[in-house]
């Protein structure tokens, strides 16, 4: 099946005015007043925003059935470099087949494959369909991934969800989850002129360090390895001028796998730590746009289903329908789908256009037949979930 030059020009249109809106996260406001004019123009209904600021928008069939959710974040990291882009971060260059700009791979280009798949679809069956196809541009999951996502899908009730983080076309059937861990040491100050009078609470964290870093990483046959990477170290008091630090702390990265806890993943760390200090996970604070605060703790866990799965069955029905080639991965991030599927159980699969690496990086862009590829994907997806393939 070939793409239509009318949703070829619509989906460039629409990535172009989503990387022009800057939205980092906690200010996603003006890319949300572009995609309430956006799902406006599209005949999108039932446009709602929620506590937080994300965004939903419906396309409602004909008869009822299943309510498919579409997720993509429009939040993303900030540009401290701007200068050294060949093009303009907010400004959607198109170049040898590329769209330029930040969030153009994460995740922007993504979201307006979504939206021109589902008009798409829509089109397709001139609307009578069954179910409803919710799309959500969710706000903050650069800081939290899928604390937002709660809200949003209190408000859709989706059967099933459909996460557009890069996948390079590929159905995406699970993902480690993340924690970010707190170890800290404790010491006793003293003047660095005579440090025998005082406990050196790096020292402690060097031996603690060390012992950690000795621990063996658990393995899944489908996710992959567990990880636990030091990030961040900093003593106290800071600066340190001639004294000795009575206090340390390091963060650690940790990936999760399948039903990993935060006591589960937090015990063998404090059996190494002893009476020297301490771990925990770390809580996030972050103020949002509409005025609210969104808060967690800093636990967003795995997920997995199985090939065979409905949804996921469903899914390749559809892509074969379009033409596309099916095949399977799993992310090596962290997705919103830590709350849809790792905290509510709902049948999730990720789909999107574009390469894990190109997200977060200087002249970001994402390759034009990929958003291509996506529109055509989504609309096999959606025909296949909604039992119209």
């Amino acid at each position: 099946m070939m793409l239509d030059e009318i949703y070829k020009q619509k989906v460039l249109e629409v990535c172009q005015r989503l990387i022009r809106a800057k939205s980092y996260s906690g200010k996603e406001q003006e890319v949300i007043a572009v995609l309430r004019n956006v799902f406006t123009e599209f005949g999108f209904s039932d446009i709602h925003v929620d506590t937080y600021g994300s965004i939903t928008a419906c396309l409602t069939g004909t008869r009822p059935g299943k309510t498919i959710l579409m997720d993509a974040h429009i939040d993303t990291v900030e540009v401290t470099d701007a200068d050294l882009w060949e093009f303009d971060p907010f400004d959607g260059a198109t170049h040898q087949g590329r769209i330029y700009g930040r969030g153009a791979s994460d995740m922007k280009g993504a979201l307006a494959a979504m939206i021109v798949g589902a008009v798409m679809f829509r089109d397709q069956t001139q609307g009578d369909f069954s179910g409803t196809i919710v799309i959500s541009g969710t706000v903050h999951e650069e800081c939290f991934e899928g604390v937002a996502a709660k809200e949003v899908a209190g408000h859709s009730r989706p059967d099933a969800v459909i996460i557009g983080e890069a996948t390079e076309l590929e159905i995406a059937y699970g993902q480690r989850g993340r924690a970010e861990i707190i170890v800290e040491t404790n010491g006793k100050q003293c003047h660095s002129s005579k440090p025998e009078n005082g406990i050196n609470a790096v020292y402690a964290m060097m031996d603690v360090a060390a012992k950690i870093n000795s621990l063996e990483n658990e393995n899944n046959e489908h996710l992959g390895s567990s990880v636990l990477a030091l990030t961040d170290i900093i003593s106290s008091p800071y600066p340190g001028a001639s004294v000795i630090p009575d206090r340390c702390r390091v963060t650690y990265d940790r990936r999760t796998l399948l039903d990993e806890t935060p006591e589960s993943v937090l015990a063998p760390l404090q059996a190494l730590i002893g009476d020297m200090g301490s771990a925990y996970i770390s809580r996030g604070k972050e103020n949002c746009y509409t005025g609210a605060t969104i808060e967690s703790m800093r636990f967003f866990p795995a997920w997995l289903f199985d090939t065979h799965d409905w949804h996921i069955e469903a899914a390749a029905k559809g892509l074969q329908h379009t033409g596309l080639d099916v095949s399977y991965r799993t992310y090596s991030f962290c997705t919103n789908g830590s709350y849809f599927a790792g905290h509510a159980g709902i049948p999730t699969l990720g789909f999107g256009p574009s390469r894990e690496s190109l997200a977060h990086v200087r002249d970001e862009y994402i390759e034009i037949t990929q958003i291509h590829g996506a529109v055509l994907g989504y609309t096999g997806i959606l025909r296949g979930l909604l039992h119209d393939a």
